[in-house]
């Protein structure tokens, strides 16, 4: 998917939510599909192995997503990303 296309499809989850065809849950579940689309393959491009994990704990990593081949990749991408070492990661399901 590329920009465009991932725009597009974050402004139709909008505007059925704005017309009252969907609700901030739908439209939020939409606008995330949409954003780990755009995501793995954006950072992918060739490699299907992608995929969102999301890191939880007690610290400044819980709830940071990042794009990895694997969850020992996730785990160094979030640990880059904070200074936090008490945290897991898990595949978030697409």
């Amino acid at each position: 998917m590329d920009r465009i296309s991932a725009l597009r499809n974050v402004e139709d989850a909008l505007r059925d939510f704005e017309d009252g065809e969907a609700d901030l849950t739908e439209t939020e579940r939409r606008v995330v599909a949409v954003i780990r689309t755009y995501a793995t393959e954006f950072e992918g491009g060739e490699q299907a192995d992608l995929a969102a994990y999301r890191a939880s704990g007690d610290g400044p990593a819980d709830g940071t997503v990042v794009v990895a081949a694997s969850a020992a990749e996730a785990r160094s991408r979030v640990a880059d990303l904070v200074d936090d070492d008490g945290f897991s990661v898990a595949r978030l399901d697409p």
